[in-house]
């Protein structure tokens, strides 16, 4: 089993690496569903750790739409990942209708000629056809993909995620996330799902008044508790 932490911390970073984690996601605003980090943090976690980064590039809340303005500035945050020294890029456009955007590709093809490996996120859990849209994603030249399989937490999409390993497998990296848990990681293994991603972090000190945020720090105990699960596929 590969494993892949989401993160907004260097510390997150520094213990996925100290675990044998294959990669991470880092995002800031993970409240938010996760939105694009800044260039030190990309840098620095690149600089303090020996695993893959993957930078999510989403730049704004709510919808997964674009429009020219929006592409433009992603391309900029993709050459910025470039920069600090990224292995890929995570991002995922869709259209009015929430099926899989063609500017998706004019993206892919920016961060291939970067050398930049291409994560489509979980804008894919609101298509209306999952099978049509996996198949635009590969067509697209994504070599990954993130998905709860339609469900707001993966243990009820398992069954879809499965799917999609099963048939497209071979063409895409297919990783679950959202809910992953000591109490559910081992249903996905059983399901021939060999990449698990998920977040593992814990309220460090109350949030300081006057909506300015919460503190957290990396939950070592849940990542020990997913990791000594007896996993049928070790990669």
């Amino acid at each position: 089993m590969n494993f892949e932490l989401c993160t907004d911390s260097l510390e997150g970073a520094m213990k996925a690496s100290q675990y044998g984690f294959k990669s991470i996601e880092l995002c800031s605003s993970l409240s938010a569903g996760g939105l694009t980090p800044n260039f030190g943090l990309i840098k620095k976690c690149v600089e303090e750790t020996d695993i893959e980064v993957h930078v999510m590039i989403r730049h704004k809340e709510g919808r997964f739409s674009a429009d020219i303005q929006d592409l433009n500035l992603m391309k900029y945050d993709m050459q910025a990942a470039k920069q600090a020294g990224a292995t890929g890029v995570v991002f995922g456009i869709l259209n009015e209708k929430n099926e899989v955007s063609g500017s998706n590709e004019v993206l892919a093809r920016f961060a291939k000629s970067m050398s930049l490996k291409t994560t489509f996120h979980r804008a894919f859990d609101f298509v209306p056809d999952f099978r049509v849209a996996v198949e635009e994603v590969v067509r697209m030249g994504f070599d990954r993909l993130l998905t709860s399989g339609l469900q707001p937490i993966a243990e009820l999409g398992v069954s879809v995620i499965a799917e999609i390993q099963q048939h497209f497998g071979k063409d895409i990296q297919v990783i679950a996330g959202s809910g992953i848990s000591p109490k559910n990681a081992l249903k996905f293994s059983a399901s021939g799902i060999d990449y698990l991603h998920f977040t593992a972090r814990k309220p460090k000190e109350d949030p300081l008044k006057m909506e300015m945020g919460q503190v957290y720090e990396t939950d070592v105990r849940k990542i020990q508790q997913i990791l000594n699960l007896p996993f049928n596929h070790i990669n």
